[in-house]
């Protein structure tokens, strides 16, 4: 195959992590006889640097021109000045919009190697946890109405979550064909209990539960989800949720592994195209020094060959290797353990490449 990727390495760690994932992409393409092509676009506080905006036109028309997108890290105290409409965050939700890109799907691993780091105790986390939080992400309360007025004196400030049938409905389609590919049992989080738009959601989610019946599917409150993914995290697959609490939701679930270095993202439109990237910020403060753990930019990236791509062995050889490393204790500083192998992130880049 040849794809064509829109490489935006952004600021601080971004371009060191998206270099070591180049570096993976390029030995996979060597592997199985591929050709990715990189369109670099400047995006975030290096943007703004340069042009004065988080994103040009030009660069914007480059990611939607792509095959997929691959992310680094945006934004830091360098920028925190700059006025709201042209902070580097604003990046991202117009690359969202533009691109369409309405499902945020985040994993949750806990790797055997590093069980040890998790904040949950051995006898929580001893079977592993692996599981996938799919969070709908173009609608609900972040982008509903909102004021800020004035009644009998004082300031009332009004935020509407909307959710309509169809947004409902394709978020949840993505949902059961992702449950379809892992272990075929998902779990939808709402306040039915409470909230009009949870109802709606329940409701929708209903119907298309009947078209998939291979798939093992139940209903959970939010707060409760939030307690047992504490108690007992094992026992979910792929969780489906809208904005806000998939927002909060994923999250914690993140920092059940311990790192959120070795967490991967993807956000998907309805066709091929996605953006992927590390949940993690951009580290200002280890920028340049070679300390980043370019882990979950790697990580990032199997996931785009598997969701954009359909390579799947592809993506299968790269999370193979990651564990190999992890095998024979390599660990950059934010997963360094006693006994282990500290190394930089060129260093681990590099042996993932070598066990490929």
């Amino acid at each position: 195959m040849e794809k064509t990727i829109a490489v935006l390495r952004g600021d601080g760690i971004g371009p060191e992590i998206v270099g070591e994932a180049l570096k993976v992409l390029d030995k996979v393409a060597e592997k199985f006889g591929h050709t990715f092509h990189y369109n670099n676009v400047d995006i975030g506080g290096c943007s703004i640097d340069k042009y004065g905006v988080p994103i040009t036109d030009e660069n914007m028309a480059v990611c939607k021109n792509a095959d997929s997108v691959l992310l680094g890290a945006v934004g830091g105290p360098k920028w925190d000045s700059c006025p709201a409409n042209i902070r580097p965050e604003k990046a991202l939700l117009a690359v969202r919009k533009e691109l369409g890109l309405f499902a945020n799907l985040r994993p949750t691993k806990l790797f055997p190697q590093l069980a040890s780091a998790s904040p949950l105790k051995p006898e929580v986390v001893g079977n592993g946890i692996d599981l996938l939080i799919v969070r709908e992400l173009t609608g609900g309360i972040y982008f509903g109405p909102r004021t800020t007025e004035e009644v009998n004196g004082e300031k009332v400030a009004t935020d509407t979550m909307p959710y309509s049938e169809h947004e409902i409905e394709r978020i949840g389609r993505v949902a059961f064909e992702t449950a379809r590919k892992r272990n075929k049992k998902l779990a939808s989080v709402d306040k039915a209990n409470v909230l009009d738009t949870s109802r709606l959601w329940r409701a929708t989610m209903h119907k298309l539960a009947e078209e998939y019946s291979d798939v093992e599917y139940s209903d959970i409150l939010v707060d409760n989800t939030a307690m047992q993914l504490i108690k007992n995290p094992g026992q979910f697959d792929v969780l489906v949720t809208e904005n806000m609490f998939g927002d909060i939701l994923s999250d914690e679930a993140s920092m059940l592994t311990g790192s959120i270095g070795m967490m991967p993202s993807a956000s998907l439109s309805s066709g091929t195209c996605g953006m992927y990237e590390p949940i993690h910020g951009s580290a200002p403060d280890i920028a340049g020094q070679d300390k980043a753990n370019p882990l979950g930019t790697i990580l990032s990236a199997a996931m785009m060959l598997r969701y954009s791509f359909g390579m799947a062995q592809e993506a299968d050889a790269i999370e193979n290797a990651v564990q190999q490393v992890l095998n024979e204790g390599y660990r950059t500083g934010d997963i360094m353990q006693p006994g282990c192998t500290l190394l930089g992130c060129v260093a681990m880049g590099d042996q993932v490449v070598a066990h490929l």
